[in-house]
């Protein structure tokens, strides 16, 4: 009862992500601001209209799902490697069951803590580059637009990943209470399987977006001077251009890092037990 009572607040909180837009609303007005005061300036021409703010809009938007991606598969491997270990466990330790050899807690422990920080780097250079890549890349109107789309686009799927996946936890809980057949029925094997989905939905990857929105943000108004003065003041044009390629190869890097990590859930214990010790 208290869990299913959990999974519904996290369903009332999603209500709370707008929170998060008008706080990005707030950090995304200096950003314009610094844009409409160097529109005066003979090269600045205030067009909303434009294939560039389009691009900035889209890639604002896929980000959102990309990192809403790299979350979910995130908590597939760190929970791949915990199954892993606790087979080996089990395997060497028969006595585990009946309460005669005592498991080792802390080796599932050090197996969440280095897969949660290692698991950290992506989405973190994510947000934290993409800004960079696009602002100095494709210039401020595209930013601003970048950041509009990943506005709009985060605050949606931060709604949704947070109601499907407690919807799906609570569906599990109400076939257990012994509706539609109860334990050990095919509706429950499926909720089951909704819920293994639905619990990096609510727990990791909706409630990620409203941080990423944010980092995003702040990282757009600190960079917007810097994007200013190398595109429409004195700086180096050249120079801009490499910041924006080396930090659109970090991300690409990055995230081409972590696909390549094993996502398998099967396999020999050893092979976990490598990857994370």
């Amino acid at each position: 009862m208290l869990s299913s009572l959990g999974s519904t607040a996290l369903l009332r909180m999603a209500s709370a992500r707008g929170s998060s837009s008008r706080l990005a609303n707030f950090t995304y007005a200096p950003v314009i601001t610094k844009v409409v005061t160097n529109w005066s300036r003979p090269r600045i021409t205030p067009r909303l209209i434009s294939p560039i703010t389009l691009v900035g809009v889209i890639l604002g938007a896929a980000t959102v799902f990309l990192f809403s991606g790299l979350a979910i598969n995130a908590v597939s491997r760190a929970a791949g490697a915990v199954i892993f270990e606790v087979r080996r466990q089990f395997k060497e330790k028969p006595g585990i069951m009946e309460g005669t050899d005592r498991p080792e807690y802390g080796r599932v422990v050090d197996i969440c803590t280095r897969d949660s920080l290692r698991e950290l780097a992506t989405p973190g250079l994510l947000a934290i580059l993409t800004p960079i890549a696009v602002g100095f890349g494709l210039g401020v109107g595209a930013l601003g637009s970048y950041l509009a789309g990943t506005i709009a686009t985060g605050v949606l799927m931060a709604v949704f990943l947070s109601n499907s996946g407690g919807a799906w936890d609570n569906a599990k809980k109400y076939v257990e209470d012994g509706h539609f057949g109860g334990k050990g029925s095919e509706a429950h094997t499926a909720t089951v399987v909704g819920d293994t989905v639905g619990d990096p939905f609510k727990d990791t990857a909706g409630p990620a977006i409203n941080p990423l929105i944010k980092v995003m943000n702040l990282v757009s108004v600190l960079i917007a001077p810097a994007i200013i003065t190398t595109s429409l003041g004195s700086g180096s044009s050249a120079l801009r251009y490499v910041i924006a390629i080396v930090a659109f190869a970090v991300v690409i890097g990055a995230v081409y890092v972590s696909k390549k990590r094993d996502l398998a859930v099967g396999g020999p214990a050893e092979a976990a037990v490598e990857r994370v010790g």
